[in-house]
Parts: structure tokens; C-alpha cells; sequence
């Protein structure tokens, strides 16, 4: 299943978020926890079954930290309200930040993090939903995650030991790192979605992504490894930054699309 984030779509609400997509032959939706917000979740629990749209993903709970500011249990709390969500729209996973360091030594981060996640999974396993953490590019997301690689992420689901833990891999985050292809095998039986995203350099502040194929991310090899490896979840795309904000959203949808027949074509042979 081919599905779009709507952080690719900020500026379009729900309803011209599943229009869109549909449109250009898209069947899933990545939803963005605002966005619901602003829309209602049982609202839109009906709007996706009228259209047959699949929720890949719900992003995203975390920050156990302190690093946004809020207390350790204001975010616990938070999470478990978002596995309520993700089980009333039936969405395959929710995406999970680390939170930034905030000043704490990085054991102490990991113990804060893992203590929330056992909390968040016990709720979890009673919805049957999945959480996925997410490791961030430290280049462009310091604070929002410490989880920056698939070493320490994989230790980290090995810590909390939970059926319902795995890993949700965005490509702009790790598709850079030259030895991420080599543990792909390894993180395959943990992996609950791939995001794909391209950037034309190495992520520096702020997020700046390109339209696929016009980066250097390797997603046709990393595609053909992790399908190879057992993965036959869905593949979600999130495209944001200044190198996509001067084209229309119907112009991204286009382009993506055309892209993934072509990746996905490749791929399979």
C-alpha cells in the first residue's frame, strides 16, 4: 500500500488531505495528531471508512524527556490518549519520539525513555496497537530525539521487550548513513513502516527535503533489501522543506506517484 503523510500536505485539512491523495492514487494516510485534533477522531474514523482509507500511521506521542517542556507523566498520559486514537482508526502504528537529551546524561535519557514505553505498551497491547520509534537525523533533530540511529534503537526495543515495539524507519533520517543498508536484515523483523524521503545533502537544521529521486538517498536499494528481508507493510512518503515548498501539492502528489510505480516496478523484479 502506497500512502502519504500529511505533514507533506501541511497547509490542506483532513478532508482535502484524502481528496488529494485519492485523487493521485493513494489509498493510505499517514495522519498528523494536529490535524485530527482540529478534525475529531471519530469524524474522522468515518471520513476514511466512506473514502477506504487505510491510516498507516498516527504521529506522533513522546518528549518523556522534558525536553518540550512538558512533565514525564503530562507525556505518558498523552501517549496512552493516542493509542485510544490509533485504535479507533484502526491505524497500523504509532510513531514514537525519543525526546531530546535536555541536559540529562544519555543512560539516564534511555531509562526515562524505556520506563515510559513500558507504560505505553501495556495500554498498547490491550488496544492492539503498535508503537514504532523513530530515529532522528541528529543533524535536524536534536530535540526531538536522542534515538538517532538503528543500533540504539534496536537496544532500546530489546530493553522494553514488547510485542507491540518495533521500529518505524523514514529514510531522510537514516538513508544517509553509510552503514545503515548493512543493518537492515536486522532491523527488518522489528520494522512496522517505511517513510521514504529524499534530501539533496546530509539533514542541517531544519528539515529540507526534495522530491523523490532528486536526492541522494538510496530507496531503490533499500526498498529491494527490506522486502527481501520479510517486510510487506506499507510504504508511506513524507516530503517537507524549503526544496519542496514552491510546488503545489498536486504537483508533489503527481510526481511522487510516478516515482513509486516506477521504484515499486523496479523493485519487484
Amino acid at each position: 500500500m502506497l500512502a502519504v503523510s500529511q505533514l507533506s500536505t501541511l497547509r490542506w485539512d483532513l478532508e482535502q488531505d484524502v481528496a488529494g491523495y485519492a485523487r493521485h492514487g493513494f489509498s493510505g494516510i499517514g495522519i498528523y495528531r494536529p490535524k485530527l485534533d482540529d478534525y475529531g477522531v471519530d469524524r474522522a474514523a468515518e471520513l476514511l471508512a466512506e473514502h477506504s482509507f487505510a491510516v498507516t500511521s498516527l504521529s506522533w506521542v513522546g518528549g518523556f524527556t522534558g525536553s518540550d517542556g512538558r512533565g514525564f507523566n503530562d507525556a505518558v498520559l498523552d501517549a496512552m490518549a493516542a493509542v485510544r486514537d490509533a485504535a479507533v482508526l484502526r491505524a497500523d502504528t504509532l510513531i514514537v519520539l525519543a525526546g531530546g537529551r535536555n541536559n540529562h546524561i544519555r543512560n539516564h535519557a534511555r531509562r526515562t525513555l524505556c520506563k515510559a514505553l513500558r507504560r505505553i505498551c501495556a495500554v498498547a497491547e490491550e488496544h492492539g496497537v503498535k508503537l514504532s520509534i523513530e530515529p532522528i537525523h541528529p543533524g535536524c533533530g536534536d530535540e526531538w530525539s536522542f534515538v538517532n540511529d538503528l543500533q540504539s534503537t534496536l537496544d532500546i526495543i530489546e530493553r522494553v521487550n514488547s510485542p507491540s515495539l518495533g521500529i518505524v524507519l523514514d529514510t531522510y533520517h537514516i538513508g544517509m548513513d553509510e552503514e545503515f543498508l548493512h543493518w537492515l536484515p536486522d532491523v527488518a523483523p522489528y520494522l512496522h513502516l517505511v517513510q521514504l524521503g529524499d534530501g539533496r545533502h546530509c539533514p542541517c537544521g531544519e528539515m529540507n527535503r526534495c522530491l523523490l529521486g532528486d536526492g541522494c538517498v538510496p530507496n531503490e536499494k533499500l526498498l529491494q533489501i527490506v522486502q527481501e528481508s520479510g517486510y510487506r507493510g506499507p510504504i508511506e512518503i513524507e516530503l517537507l522543506g524549503e526544496d519542496v515548498e514552491a510546488v503545489s501539492y498536486h504537483q508533489l502528489l503527481g510526481h511522487t506517484k510516478e516515482y513509486l510505480d516506477g521504484l515499486m516496478g523496479q523493485v519487484s523484479h
